[in-house]
């Protein structure tokens, strides 16, 4: 099966953190991250409360990057599983429980990266936000216990066909589908966090490519 995004930059700065997202930066993350590394995730604890003109209370935290979901033996599902389809997250094993309990998560970065094939050959790729503003980008979240006890965070990006989008189009294997990850637009954070947002599906759509910048060669 085709994935898209299997290497990311997370964001690493905490003033860059703060600025964009709002929460402070946690512990244990790296900034180069591939599937089974960990990287930083988002989300709106179960306990935020939200007060009169106060924003509700998001927390980032260190995670697999890649779902392990409960039933998982062990932790080395996550290399298959760092993105997830819209059109079947809600009914693939590895990602339904997530989706069905709103576990909903904003993974942030500074860059994703694709292969541009239409050299004939695999040109690493860079591609970031026009604005020079960190990505947030939509995904799930879960936990996984170990063998010992211990909880194990991960998350998965969602991903969008983008065979009809200018600039995503070119990358990957001409004869494979055309995927991107779900870049949010920074107004509409808080509703994909909020556990109450009844059609999560909605907000799963391209980011348009004028607001895309590519470097090769990255």
């Amino acid at each position: 099966m085709l994935h898209m995004c299997a290497h990311y930059e997370a964001v690493s700065k905490p003033e860059r953190m703060h600025d964009t997202f709002k929460v402070a930066m946690p512990t244990g993350a790296v900034a180069d991250v591939w599937p089974g590394y960990a990287g930083i995730f988002i989300r709106h604890p179960r306990e935020a409360q939200q007060d009169d003109g106060v924003a509700p209370w998001r927390e980032a935290m260190a995670g697999s990057f890649g779902l392990i979901p409960h039933w998982a033996k062990d932790p080395s599902l996550a290399k298959k599983t760092y993105n997830a389809r819209s059109e079947t997250v809600a009914t693939k094993p590895s990602y339904r429980d997530a989706w069905r309990l709103g576990r909903r998560c904003i993974i942030p970065a500074e860059a994703f990266y694709e292969p541009d094939w239409r050299s004939g050959r695999a040109v690493p790729t860079r591609i970031a936000r026009a604005d020079g503003k960190p990505m947030g980008i939509a995904g799930i979240w879960t936990g996984w216990r170990a063998p010992d006890g211990t909880i194990v965070r991960s998350m998965s990006m969602l991903t969008v066909n983008a065979d009809e989008h200018p600039l995503m189009r070119n990358f990957h294997r001409p004869e494979d589908e055309k995927r991107m990850v779900v870049v949010l637009e920074e107004g509409g954070f808080e509703a994909w966090l909020d556990p109450a947002l009844a059609r999560p599906e909605v907000m799963l759509e391209c980011l348009p490519a004028e607001k895309l910048i590519t470097v090769h060669g990255s």
